[in-house]
């Protein structure tokens, strides 16, 4: 019905960057400008336990593990931390390694490895358990990467960037796998797979969305348009069904994933960008 659950949920203290979803959708995590995380209730929307603090600014990008033991977390502090999702303490030192703002992360689908974009242009993989770098950066972008995502079988990673393009890697070798998606005319801010992962979405600040096929990299069809400003961020269903972006005119919008077309009006309800 496109309509809102509950209240909004309220307690961070400066912009709200991004939110996941723990695997079994009890909770939810939330990552702000107040350099904080924050836990969920997402029965009851009421916060669980205190912040989780140890970041140095601003929290970029969230993620839980797939067992949703652990949540991960980039920031403009140029690290990325392990936290326990039970009890909100950090695990271990921060990983180090990118020499500029860590803009996202997510974890790989069996919790092994996490994969991480930076201002410095390179994406890192890191070993989850050891929070070590696993092999060189790598490197390709000449720009900021924006958005990583892992292939749902784990063996490529996608990533999103101010370079305009999107790039896909092989997550055993570190090596880009063909030549870059192009298409957009501006930066690309928001990368997905779907579920089966033979599809790939991205979202832009040329205010639209293209969907492009994962194994030869071609655009599957038109790009999809209607927001009025940038596209922040962008998700498939777990179906594959249905495509969600959230942009900085405020709204929503689902869209239809096989056709491209926009599937309902948009949600509107927010005062500001929506940024996840």
């Amino acid at each position: 019905t496109g309509t809102q659950l509950g209240e909004p949920l309220q307690g961070h203290a400066d912009w709200v960057n991004s939110v996941a979803f723990s695997p079994d959708g009890t909770r939810l995590v939330s990552g702000s400008y107040d350099k904080t995380l924050r836990i969920w209730d997402t029965r009851t929307g009421t916060q669980i336990g205190e912040p989780l603090q140890g970041h140095d600014q601003n929290v970029n990008s969230v993620a839980f593990s797939p067992d949703g033991a652990r949540i991960v977390s980039g920031s403009w502090d140029k690290t990325l931390r392990t936290w326990d999702a039970r009890t909100g303490t950090q695990l271990g030192e921060p990983l180090q390694g990118h020499t500029d703002w860590v803009n996202s992360v997510a974890f790989s689908p069996d919790g092994t490895r996490i994969v991480s974009g930076s201002d410095d242009g390179t994406l890192r993989i890191w070993d989850a358990r050891t929070t070590t770098q696993i092999g060189e950066p790598l490197q390709g972008h000449t720009d900021w990467v924006n958005s990583v995502a892992f292939s749902p079988d784990g063996t490529r990673i996608v990533s999103g960037s101010y370079d305009e393009t999107l790039r896909i890697w092989d997550v055993r070798t570190g090596t880009q796998i063909g030549e870059p998606l192009q298409g957009h005319t501006h930066w690309v801010d928001s990368v997905a797979f779907s579920p089966d992962g033979t599809r790939i979405v991205s979202g832009s600040y040329d205010k639209t969305l293209r969907t492009w096929d994962a194994r030869s990299g071609t655009r599957i069809g038109e790009p999809l348009q209607g927001h009025d400003h940038n596209v922040n961020s962008v998700a498939f269903s777990p179906d594959g069904t249905r495509i969600v972006s959230g942009s900085n005119d405020k709204t929503l919008r689902i869209w239809e994933a096989r056709t491209g077309t926009q599937f309902s009006e948009p949600l509107q309800s927010h005062a500001h960008n929506v940024t996840s």
